[in-house]
């Protein structure tokens, strides 16, 4: 705990001699004293800001979470959510001019971070970070994350005690192609030996269920486009079923073997825009994909009018309800013969995101206490309990049973396996759904393992969760795959799992010119791409392909591409290193 050790003896000496302050909401100094331990309680009832770059809730914290918080901590949670506020920007910025982002704030790592420290705008932590002692375990993350800052500026997330070359994740990898089972059953289980085998098979799960039980029309594939960037996102999730990762307009294998360009005429991304082009040719694309976003489409999923999902946490989330697989329902990875699924390793330093301390903070140290809870087993069940597959409060949707194994009680089974319940009163009332954390972020990665019950934090990764989510469509699944648990397992057996080390790559700024130059090329992408889906004949399709390749040519691509490609270079360089230190 080297870091710790240094910043409890540096708090001291610039205690003594006066220097450490930081600002008030008043603005005036304030001198802050090293404390190695958090009070029991704090008599003052407070609300404090969070400014949560990846926030999707706006206004005070409701219900259990809220409630929970406010007894440990007499403090309620006000979200300041730039999502909800027009995304973008503009009220980062409009803040920053301010001089006050927030009282607590999650924020990127790398350029936002390195602004905020720089411009006065969050506080050094050293007085309190010996006090942190959950934070501890994680101290070589936090020395990292604060290299080079003369201080203890940000606590990095995700967070895990588990190898960076194991998967972040137990049960399921980050990518996938999953399809729904039961109708891939009914036609007898066809080979699939690569992607494109999909769309035939896709084809005839349509034509099998061509009508939703709401009535609605169903399409094997349906897209959106308010998440496009440097091209169409859900053209770039094919490329992770072997492997591949986009850094902007580069794109490489995880494992270092290969680099190729975005708009390369053999690239995986101009591969995925013809899938799509084919599969729409076959009626198979959604004609409402180009102008939907996430939360329209996710609807259609759990309505039963879409067949095919990139990711476990789609198809699976939306539309495998207790219901749908007790009839044998539901989405399953599909066995292509080919492929080389791309999934995250632990990250050794932290992921993409960081809390810090505004540096006009209300009650820092409190604050602190808060932060550090967050990375405590009580802290990484709660906080997490809502998107992030960890087990919520225990005593509520938990406990640990006669035999010793961490179990749902029947409360945490009607929230996690049907969907959602009524929270009891006295835990803060309201919807477990809509009372879980809005922080949307975690400490520490639900994967690492919970000192208590020497399981992961992930409940679905229980023994006792598996035997109560048995149905007639996991028993099919996996007598069809050779008797594999889980998906992961399965992978890993078949040798078709390539996990990305976690090595906590920072994207580097770009500079003014190559800002620029993106900026022209990337909206020239998306337009193509979806004209390219969507062409009317293969004649069409290759000349809006040479099109968008030569204009976006013609506005600096190449030079982006360059940049683009030394970064994808140095991220696996620096899982090299990880791996050699870490491995």
């Amino acid at each position: 705990m080297r870091l710790k050790r240094n910043v409890a003896l540096a708090a001291v000496t610039l205690v003594a001699a006066g220097l450490l302050t930081s600002c008030t909401g008043s603005g005036e100094a304030q001198h802050h004293e090293t404390i190695t331990d958090f009070p029991d309680k704090w008599d003052e009832k407070i609300t404090i800001d969070v400014f949560d770059g990846v926030a999707n809730y706006m206004g005070i914290q409701e219900w259990w979470f809220g409630e929970l918080v406010e007894k440990k901590f007499n403090m309620k949670l006000n979200f300041i959510a730039p999502n909800i506020s027009g995304g973008g920007d503009t009220l980062y910025n409009t803040r920053v001019s301010a001089g006050n982002l927030g009282d607590l704030i999650v924020i990127s790592k790398g350029q936002k971070l390195d602004e905020l420290v720089q411009g006065g705008l969050v506080m050094d932590s050293a007085p309190f970070y010996p006090a942190m002692t959950n934070v501890e375990k994680f101290d070589t993350a936090v020395e990292h994350l604060n290299e080079g800052k003369d201080g203890v500026f940000a606590f990095p997330t995700l967070m895990s005690s588990i190898k960076p070359t194991e998967p972040d994740g137990g049960v399921d990898p980050s990518f996938g192609p999953y399809i729904r089972w039961d109708l891939y059953k009914q036609l007898g289980y066809p080979e699939l030996n690569t992607l494109e085998d999909l769309l035939p098979v896709l084809k005839a799960m349509q034509d099998l269920e061509p009508t939703a039980p709401n009535g609605a029309k169903v399409y094997a594939l349906s897209l959106f486009k308010d998440w496009d960037s440097n091209g169409i996102v859900t053209a770039k999730q094919p490329a992770a079923f072997y492997g591949y990762e986009d850094m902007g307009f580069a794109v490489a294998k995880a494992d270092g073997s290969d680099y190729h360009a975005l708009l390369d005429d053999d690239s995986e991304y101009l591969r995925a825009l013809k899938f799509y082009h084919e599969a729409n040719k076959l009626g198979l694309i959604d004609p409402e994909s180009t102008t939907q976003n996430y939360d329209t489409m996710f609807s259609k999923v759990q309505n039963g009018q879409v067949l095919f999902s990139w990711w476990p946490w789609l198809g699976q989330s939306a539309y495998n309800a207790d219901a749908n697989t007790q009839a044998g329902k539901g989405f399953a990875l599909a066995p292509l013969k080919d492929m080389d699924v791309l999934t995250f390793g632990a990250e050794v330093y932290g992921g993409a995101q960081t809390f810090a301390i505004g540096s006009k903070a209300k009650d820092p140290e409190r604050i602190a206490a808060f932060i550090d809870w967050l990375y405590s087993p009580e802290g990484r069940h709660a906080n997490d309990g809502k998107v992030m597959a960890a087990a919520g409060p225990k005593g509520l949707t938990w406990e640990v049973d006669d035999s010793g194994q961490p179990a749902l009680t029947e409360f945490g089974q009607q929230v996690f396996i049907e969907g959602d319940a009524e929270v009891p009163a006295e835990w803060g009332g309201g919807s477990f759904v809509d009372g879980g954390s809005q922080m949307n972020v975690s400490a520490v990665l639900p994967a690492d393992i919970d000192e208590e019950t020497g399981l992961p934090f992930s409940y679905r990764s229980w023994p006792t969760y598996q035997a109560l989510v048995e149905t007639p469509l996991s028993e099919d699944w996996k007598s069809k795959m050779g008797g594999a648990p889980t998906t992961m397992d399965y992978l890993k057996d078949n040798d078709q799992l390539l996990v990305a080390t976690g090595a906590s790559y920072t994207t580097p700024s770009d500079s003014s010119e190559i800002q620029t130059l993106r900026k022209q090329v990337e909206p020239i992408i998306v337009q193509y791409s979806w004209k390219m889906v969507f062409a009317n004949t293969d004649a069409e399709f290759d000349q809006l392909q040479s099109d968008m390749q030569d204009e976006a040519k013609g506005l600096g691509y190449d030079k982006v591409l360059d940049v683009d490609m030394e970064r994808a270079e140095q991220r696996n360089a620096d899982r090299e290193k990880v791996e050699k230190e870490f491995g």
